[in-house]
Formats: C-alpha cells, structure tokens, sequence
C-alpha cells in the first residue's frame, strides 16, 4: 500500500485509508525505536531540509530525530539567521536549497497556506510542520496514534479538545482526523476562543463549561493559550482562565471517572493544566513525545516511497 497523496499538507486532504498506513507504519517503526540499534536505512539516499519559520522545540528535534534514524541527510534551516531576514523570498529561498538537490521539505510557518504554496511551485514532497492557525497534520497524527495505543481504536472515542480553538492548527487537524476515523469531538473552553460555526462547519460538539466536557469524554486533549496570536484580550486574565478552565487533580476527583490527559505542548503550567495533573498517573504527554519520533518516521518513510514509486 502506499498514501493516495505526495505531500503532507494537512489532514483535511488524506482518506482514512492514509490515516491506516500512517499508523500502522508507526507502530512497526516504534519497535524499531525499542531495539538497541535505534538506525534502519530506508532513507539513505533522500535529502530532507527542516525550513522552520517559527520557533519550535519538540516538532523540530521529533523531526530531526525521525530523519537521522531513517538515516536521510539533513539540512536545517533557521529563518531568524538566514537570508530571509534580509528580505529574501520564500520561493527564492526554497529554490535555492533545492538547487543542491533536496528530495523532501519539512517546512513550519506562521502564514496559513505556506506549505500548499510551496507544493504548487516547486517538485519536492512537503511535509506541514504546523502553518498558522490552519493544521498542524503530524500533531494529530501522533495524538491518534497515542489514543489508539491506550484504546485499542479510535472509534466511538468521545475526546473533549479544550482551550484556545480558535488560534489552535492542533484542534483543526485533530477534528479533522477524529471525524474520518468514527470518534466523537467536543470542543469546551471560553466562547471568545471558540469559532461560531464550527458546530455547522465542523459537526462538533461545544460546551462552554469544562466540568461538562470531562464528564462526557474519555480523553481530554488540553491546547495552550496562545497569547502570541491573539491580537486583543479574550479573557481577563491567565488566573480567571485557571479558575474557570483550567485542570486541577480537585476537578478531576470530583468527576468521578478515569480520563485520560492529553497535552501537545508546551504547557503553562497552572494556567491550563495543573502540574499534577501534567505529571500524573492519567497523563500520556510523554507517550506523545515519544510517539511522534515513530509517526513523523513513518510519514517520511511513505511519502519518500510513494515519490520514489510514481
């Protein structure tokens, strides 16, 4: 089998059928990762450049990881210490490394669309390490990947998504992907941070309270705030937010039921999760991390072999 698609771009644009690969893929590279020898050479003759725009820790280093395993050669690229800071292109700049021969972008940005631009002007595969408020397809792919690992199955999964929506690329793709495989998505946090269609748009469920949405789910998959990105207040304050949203181990007993607890990261402690919350029992937010390397192996692995095979 191989994906239906050359690039990475988003979920939005893979069948489940992908989403089955991607996984199963995965899993058979997560026992690779197990073994003392951590190293296959399925990507010793593909060239991979990191092109990070935006700051970024655990996407970058999970990446870079996942390509040095596959034994591919790496090129990484800072935005803040290149040409672009005086002025250059994005395209001038792209066409410029793949004028030394590069088989595979890994690419974030802070423009919705940059990767999609890039796939429509250049031959490279491209692979979206998160643009913009759109998707960040790698994300909930290792998030499904981390569920179906402490489930068995994603479907019929009722998982709450609750925080900053409305800025979050982590919520659209991980709706996107929990739809096409049969689990139930509720979105729960303040109503400035929820989009107003996205029960019309997106076939969700929305609470505003979160004690609610944790009564429903079997996995709470807590976003960040992302001051960054929000151009004016949307709430009063990081503590009101922690009162009214926030997770404490004092809710969680009160619900009365096991939930898992999910975090893509990085996490403001006390501000969305409570640290012993984050570092409790419940939590698969290092399973995450670790599954990534697996996921973002597996995504490289298949899009080098469906290029190759084409």
């Amino acid at each position: 089998m191989k994906l239906s698609t050359k690039h990475l771009l988003g979920i939005k644009n893979l069948t489940t059928q992908d989403i089955e690969l991607i996984l199963s893929t995965a899993t058979q590279f997560k026992e690779v990762l197990q073994r003392p020898v951590k190293k296959v050479p399925s990507l010793r003759d593909i060239t991979i450049v990191n092109l990070f725009y935006e700051n970024s820790t655990r996407t970058r280093m999970s990446f870079e990881l996942a390509e040095k395993r596959l034994s591919a050669d790496t090129l990484n690229f800072a935005a803040s210490s290149s040409s672009a800071k005086k002025g250059e292109t994005l395209l001038d700049t792209v066409n410029n490394i793949l004028s030394m021969k590069v088989d595979m972008v890994v690419m974030r940005h802070s423009a919705s669309g940059a990767p999609h631009f890039l796939a429509k002007h250049i031959p490279a595969a491209i692979v979206n390490a998160g643009d913009g408020i759109n998707e960040h397809p790698t994300q909930a792919l290792l998030d499904a990947f981390s569920m179906q690992e402490q489930f068995g199955t994603l479907k019929g999964l009722r998982v709450a998504i609750i925080g900053d929506i409305m800025h979050s690329r982590v919520a659209l793709s991980n709706i996107y992907l929990l739809g096409k495989m049969g689990a139930e998505v509720m979105v729960a946090g303040p109503p400035t941070l929820i989009p107003k269609y996205i029960t019309a748009a997106l076939g969700v469920k929305v609470t505003y309270n979160v004690a609610e949405a944790l009564q429903w789910c079997d996995v709470a998959n807590v976003l960040r705030i992302q001051l960054e990105r929000q151009n004016q207040p949307l709430f009063s304050s990081l503590r009101e937010y922690n009162l009214a949203y926030g997770i404490s181990s004092q809710l969680l007993d009160s619900i009365g039921k096991k939930i898992t607890i999910m975090h893509p990261g990085p996490i403001n402690r006390g501000v969305e999760l409570d640290s012993d919350v984050a570092d409790g029992s419940n939590s698969i937010i290092l399973n995450q991390v670790e599954n990534g390397v697996a996921v973002r192996m597996a995504v490289l692995y298949l899009l080098a072999n469906h290029n190759n095979q084409s």
